[in-house]
């Protein structure tokens, strides 16, 4: 593995960083220009730029220990080198002059997991661009951009959550987002919570294509409510009328801003729990992307002592469950969960709160 000293030859000219990030609330729902509640993760991606001395972009990710190179005028690979040149091809675009770059990259939030770590690749990259080239980009437009390089080079028809809660979130408070209108405020946690996020071990494998599924069945159900987007509907009522699975997949995203919108003006603890429950067992049950462990995670989470709540997070098929517990009982209350879950050859892990031992060292960029 290259150290960045050995791949710079000394210090970078700039170090930038963003966190990933988990959804206590809103999931599918940004697509659909709706609502959510996401966080920043105590995980967090760090970007290293110094300029080229032979001309060419070099990326080194020491998390992967992985090496790509290209001429200016070429094109990174597919892989995380294509998050980065995503990146430094949309702010060429805004006018900004960049000079061929290496970069280093090192990260521990860990991929396939459900907290977004090509987000916090993004905007961390960013980061660094700004602070190295001096030019403005505010943060909610620096998300856009960052949105775009991971439609545009990495292919993902991804939404705007991630990205944003990237640029914007902290691990204290939670992040009201209005996708459509891009309007975002910091709200407080629910008093006397603590945050539990499991990764089922189970990677995401059929959550690409099952995302562009579900996007194209709530398209379809716009249309045929004559609405621009499913956050226009309000009334559950009025999804009945649609032919299956349009109706629950509807039924899913309009009930889930509901959802957001009730916890985002101030609820308790344990009414945070409840809606947290009632978003998972919809996204089993209504949108079907949630697989039998995450469901087991879930149930086994929710059985211990202080935890008032607990959903899949991210866009299913794996990855990870997030969980809220009162504070005091979260370190505990996970390590039994995942003690029991574990117990047939199971590899999940506690991603947060970090473990005692330390961050671990997870796969990613």
């Amino acid at each position: 593995m290259v150290t960045s000293d050995s791949f710079f030859g000394g210090a970078p000219e700039v170090n930038a960083s963003a966190p990933g990030r988990v959804n206590l609330l809103g999931e599918h729902t940004d697509y659909n220009d709706g609502f959510m509640l996401p966080v920043a993760t105590p995980q967090r991606t760090t970007v290293a730029l110094s300029r080229s001395n032979d001309g060419h972009f070099v990326f080194y990710s020491s998390t992967l220990d992985a090496n790509v190179t290209f001429a200016p005028d070429g094109s990174a690979p597919a892989g995380f080198g294509s998050y980065i040149e995503g990146c430094i091809r949309l702010v060429e675009a805004e006018g900004v002059t960049v000079p061929p770059l290496r970069v280093w990259v090192s990260t521990d939030v860990p991929v396939g997991s459900g907290l977004s770590s090509s987000a916090a690749l993004e905007v961390a990259t960013l980061r660094a661009l700004r602070q190295m080239l001096g030019f403005e980009l505010d943060d909610v437009k620096l998300a856009r951009i960052a949105q775009r390089a991971e439609i545009e080079y990495a292919r993902v028809n991804c939404g705007i959550m991630d990205q944003m809660a990237s640029s914007l979130a902290d691990e204290s408070h939670m992040l009201f987002i209005d996708a459509r209108t891009l309007e975002h405020r910091l709200a407080p946690l629910p008093q006397g919570a603590e945050i539990i996020v499991i990764d089922s071990g189970i990677a995401r494998k059929l959550a690409g294509s099952k995302y562009n599924e579900r996007r194209a069945e709530c398209e379809e159900a716009s249309r045929k409510l004559g609405v621009a987007a499913l956050r226009d509907v309000t009334d559950p009522e009025s999804v009945e009328s649609l032919p299956e699975p349009l109706k629950r997949r509807a039924r899913h995203v309009v009930q889930e801003n509901l959802r957001v919108l009730e916890a985002a003006g101030g609820v308790s603890l344990e009414r945070f729990g409840e809606l947290m429950n009632a978003s998972h067992f919809s996204l089993r049950d209504d949108y079907e992307v949630s697989i039998p462990e995450l469901d087991e995670l879930c149930a086994l989470l929710r059985a211990q002592e202080g935890v008032v709540g607990a959903r899949l997070t991210g866009a299913g098929f794996g990855g990870a469950c997030v969980a809220l517990c009162k504070t005091g009982h979260a370190q505990a209350a996970a390590e039994a969960a995942l003690n029991e879950y574990n117990r047939n050859g199971r590899q999940g892990r506690l991603l947060i709160p970090v473990p005692t031992e330390g961050k671990e060292n997870n796969e990613s960029v």
